[in-house]
């Protein structure tokens, strides 16, 4: 499928960035943002959030900061910090020297919080969590007024002091910003701007025991850094009022604005950080980087390439709107990629011995193979081939249906690149009787795969030289769930885990592969012809060879939706 076949479409970030410029209302800067909360692994979601802003920053020769919103010490790990900065890097982009942390901002966000209670705009309340909630109202009922909203200047000063001391418990007390009760927005009704957490932070250690909420910290953080546009998903709209009210009340040097995209949403995938870590800690999963996971880490274990992902949130362009994007699109972005690149290879995952009877003992020869139709200059390699080979398992039938071309007794195909090949007996276990090997002959005057006389077959089968072939395993991965959208409301009360699909990961020993296969580096990435395209597993090692992991398979469902879709 052409490029031209998918639309790429408009950015209207792009647009509010343009007219600022004209305007010069930030002099001229482009100064954006990526703030990940190290609380777990980035998904697909986030490479679109990284694509955009990053991107933006390059396009516009501004600059992107990369912050960790690290407010919550209860759920952040190094580990996730180190993970975050590797995804970052490896889809192409560089925060040079501004990788910041909220809190490099604790003492400044505490002072301007106490700014706040001397301006009579944030107060300390005793209500207990579900007091607060209750007090909160309705979309249709107003809130209530705290008993402690009218607590003296005085008071709240001192009450807040003794917070950050340590000397009240968790859920003691709170800070609140005193907005209205009334207010047709339920979060502007006296949001929470800081509670007490006496939890082990991985940078601050046990200096502090308050923390403040994501709403105080974001648009504070921005304005410190003096991030021109602030670019959130849509969740974050309702936000945007409390994220003008705290600027409006300290006044920052630095004003920004936020702006809210679309999310990604993608079919047979969960994107809630929530569930993923669900799958995780169920042991339905490997790990964060299973290739299963939607994870950068996970995608990158698989085979997926940086390029491929910067163009797939390219192609699903940035939106007002939310909507749901097909798998498919993802996996043709990727498709499209590796051919390009991928060098092809023979591989044969499930064997069957093959003997080519009329084939001098003891001979090989070596024969030659292109290394990639879609890219002449990436050349040809030589490949053995001997009396005894593997072909795939599925490529014979003692008895086929009329439409199966393959090999069969008396039929004739052709080896890749190499002969025609006859099949004359098929050899089977006595006990079982399954079929163990087939007897065959060849034509020697069809070398390199074509018949002097004209004849021709109807299929082309790949294949490798048992002696020279090496052993692997080889991982066929699928979609892990069955359903489409599995966080979508069941009638029968059904999760998404309900949905987990048992044939997501197929593990297949004693596959026989191509020699220069033993090779193979880490996260190398080849077309296995007819199969799908593979990759060397970065984390698996084993003593009986390489551990491949199918990252896509040929057959590409994105193409023919778009095919039908024009008739």
């Amino acid at each position: 499928m052409a490029d031209e076949d998918i639309k790429t479409p408009s950015n209207f970030i792009k647009t509010i960035i343009d007219e600022d410029l004209s305007t010069n209302k930030y002099q001229g800067r482009v100064a954006t943002r990526f703030p990940p909360e190290p609380n777990g692994y980035l998904h697909i979601g986030h490479a679109k959030s990284i694509c955009i802003n990053f991107g933006l920053a390059r396009e516009y020769k501004g600059t992107c900061n990369l912050r960790f919103d690290d407010t919550n010490p209860t759920k952040e790990e190094v580990e996730y910090v180190h993970s975050i900065e590797e995804d970052v890097s490896w889809l192409g982009f560089d925060w040079q020297d501004r990788k910041f942390f909220a809190s490099d901002y604790f003492e400044k966000l505490f002072d301007l919080a106490v700014e706040l209670i001397k301006n009579a705009k944030a107060y300390v309340d005793s209500l207990s969590a579900d007091q607060i909630r209750k007090y909160r109202g309705t979309l249709t009922e107003p809130g209530k007024q705290s008993p402690y909203r009218d607590r003296s200047i005085e008071e709240n000063l001192d009450l807040f002091q003794r917070m950050r001391k340590g000397e009240f418990d968790d859920g003691a007390h709170v800070l609140r910003a005193k907005i209205d009760m009334a207010h047709p927005n339920l979060l502007m009704r006296d949001p929470t701007l800081y509670r007490i957490r006496k939890a082990h932070h991985h940078r601050t250690g046990d200096k502090w025991c308050i923390y403040p909420m994501y709403d105080f910290t974001h648009c504070l953080s921005d304005a410190l850094e003096c991030i021109t546009h602030s670019i959130c998903t849509l969740e974050f709209e309702n936000n945007r009022p409390l994220y003008d009210w705290v600027l409006d009340q300290v006044k920052p040097a630095c004003r920004p604005h936020q702006y809210e995209f679309a999310r990604l949403n993608l079919t047979y995938t969960v994107l809630s950080k929530r569930k993923l870590i669900q799958l995780v800690k169920d042991g339905i999963v490997e790990s964060w980087d299973d290739p299963r996971m939607p994870t950068i880490s996970g995608y990158r274990r698989r085979g997926y390439t940086p390029e491929a992902i910067r163009n797939f949130c390219e192609r699903i362009g940035v939106a007002k709107a939310n909507s749901v994007v097909d798998i498919a699109l993802l996996e043709h972005t990727i498709r499209e990629d590796l051919n390009a690149r991928a060098p092809r290879v023979m591989g044969v995952l499930k064997p069957l011995k093959v003997i080519i009877e009329n084939y001098p003992e003891g001979q090989s020869e070596e024969l030659e193979a292109i290394n990639n139709p879609e890219n002449l200059s990436a050349g040809t390699r030589k490949v053995p081939f001997s009396k005894i080979l593997y072909i795939e398992r599925d490529d014979f039938m003692e008895n086929p249906p009329k439409k199966f071309f393959r090999l069969a007794p008396g039929r004739e195909v052709r080896l890749r690149y190499a002969y025609f090949l006859t099949c004359k007996e098929a050899v089977k276990d006595p006990q079982t009787g399954e079929i163990i090997e087939l007897r065959c002959t060849y034509d020697p005057a069809t070398k390199g795969g074509n018949a002097p006389d004209g004849r021709k077959v109807k299929a082309t089968l790949h294949w490798v030289s048992a002696e020279h072939a090496i052993d692997a395993q080889v991982r066929l991965y699928d979609r892990l769930f069955t359903k489409a959208n599995p966080e979508e409301k069941d009638e029968q009360g059904l999760t998404f885990k309900d949905f987990i699909n048992p044939d997501s990961l197929t593990v297949l020993k004693n596959c026989k592969l191509e020699p220069c296969l033993a090779q193979a580096s880490p996260s190398d990435f080849f077309q296995f012809e007819r199969l799908g395209y593979f990759s060397v597993d970065p984390k698996t090692k084993q003593p009986g060879g390489p551990v491949f992991n199918r990252t896509v398979t040929l057959r590409d469902t994105w193409a023919k939706i778009k095919k039908a879709g024009k008739k």
